[in-house]
């Protein structure tokens, strides 16, 4: 199976099934010198974690990260970054009925169809439960970035649930309050009435599905290429790739469709430095495929889970019948609030690529220096004997 890997430079690779023994990552890529401990890595994926609350899988996961390689001191070293999450509450019986009976929506006939065999429990590697590998190299990224000498930030927030819509927030307003609530909803009022949407769903053994909007601040100019390396392109796969996602856009995103080219259309103007900049950002921070210097904001869609206890229709492809299957499990009733940390990990990994790629940060070490010998070697050390 191919498409477990993502980027250039800043190469993330990931393994482990949804009911497997662990979910893995390791980080080709990243500079030397990064202050990095396990304790930046958990701060994110706790974000993410089952079990936060009345609206996402009662599934009894610590997510506890282990750093097994790359990082030495407290610092990484340039070599590939090991980490591991054990899986801790796996309960794979409960997906036996489904092994030749696909559930409705999900992976589990094509992933057979196509390789004629799967890991069924929990729906293996197609299960949103592999974006906790993601969300750990977002944590890396996020500590390189943090430390460059670039002042990047990234925040999203639930914007919509169902028909619930949230009015626009400041980039502030996302950094204040969206982690207030379970909903992660940066507007404290819209997020009580889409836990009562959720809630109404929930109790009619229904799920519902939302948007997440994301932005990104302090992103230079002139990251990207054109066509298929376009920041947009490469944006749009990881997007695209987090599980239950239908939609990507940015800037006016499909309200683009509705614009004249006049009104669309951002004239040009100098900023303080005498640098020409676009009068408006309608682009989301990207023209032609590159990145303008302003800031770079988005939507994703995230479509209702699938797995749903109400009753549904499928076939055995084992024994010709059609039959009435409920799914019992332990499963999100929407996608969204545990979403938003996933979206900030692969925009801040995307971001982090880019900067590799155009040489503002140095692919080797963070400091940017290059041959030099800081560490002595010590013949006394028990790892040299």
């Amino acid at each position: 199976m191919n498409g477990n890997e993502f980027g250039r430079l800043f190469r993330v690779t990931t393994y482990g099934e949804s009911h497997g023994d662990a979910m893995g990552v390791t980080i080709s890529g990243c500079p030397a010198g990064v202050e990095l401990s396990v304790d930046d890595v958990q701060a994110e994926l706790d974000r993410r974690k089952p079990g936060q609350s009345m609206i996402t899988t009662s599934r009894g996961e610590p997510d506890a990260v282990v750093i097994n390689s790359g990082t030495l001191d407290g610092y990484t070293t340039g070599t590939p970054i090991g980490m591991v999450v054990q899986n801790k509450d796996a309960r794979s019986g409960k997906y036996e009925p489904y092994v030749t009976a696909p559930r409705p929506s999900h992976g589990d006939f094509t992933y057979s169809a196509k390789f004629g065999t799967r890991n069924w429990g929990g729906g293996g590697r197609s299960s949103a439960r592999e974006t906790v590998n993601w969300v750990a190299a977002g944590a890396v990224a996020k500590q390189v970035l943090e430390q460059s000498e670039y002042d990047i930030e990234v925040k999203a927030h639930v914007n919509q649930i169902g028909d619930v819509e949230a009015p626009p927030v400041t980039f502030e307003e996302m950094l204040e309050h969206s982690e207030e609530n379970d909903v992660r909803c940066a507007h404290p009022e819209t997020a009580e009435k889409m836990m009562e949407v959720i809630e109404q769903y929930q109790t009619e053994g229904d799920s519902i599905g939302g948007s997440i909007y994301f932005e990104a601040q302090g992103v230079p100019r002139g990251l990207g290429a054109p066509r298929f390396d376009s920041f947009s392109a490469r944006l749009g796969q990881a997007m695209m790739a987090v599980p239950a996602a239908t939609a990507f856009e940015f800037g006016l995103g499909r309200e683009a469709r509705e614009w004249t080219g006049s009104d669309r259309n951002e004239d040009w103007e100098f900023d303080e430095n005498d640098d020409p900049r676009p009068v408006g950002n309608k682009h989301g921070g990207i023209q032609g495929g590159i990145t303008t210097g302003q800031p770079i904001y988005g939507e994703m869609t995230l479509h209702a889970p699938t797995s749903i206890p109400k009753k549904q229709r499928t076939v055995d492809w084992e024994t010709g019948e059609e039959k009435e299957i409920q799914v019992v499990g332990r499963h999100d009733p929407v996608l969204p609030p545990r979403g938003v940390p996933v979206v900030e990990a692969m925009l801040y990994a995307t971001i982090l690529d880019f900067m590799l790629l155009s040489g503002r940060i140095n692919p080797d070490r963070l400091d940017g220096q290059v041959g030099e010998y800081d560490t002595p070697y010590h013949p006394s050390s028990p790892d040299n004997e």
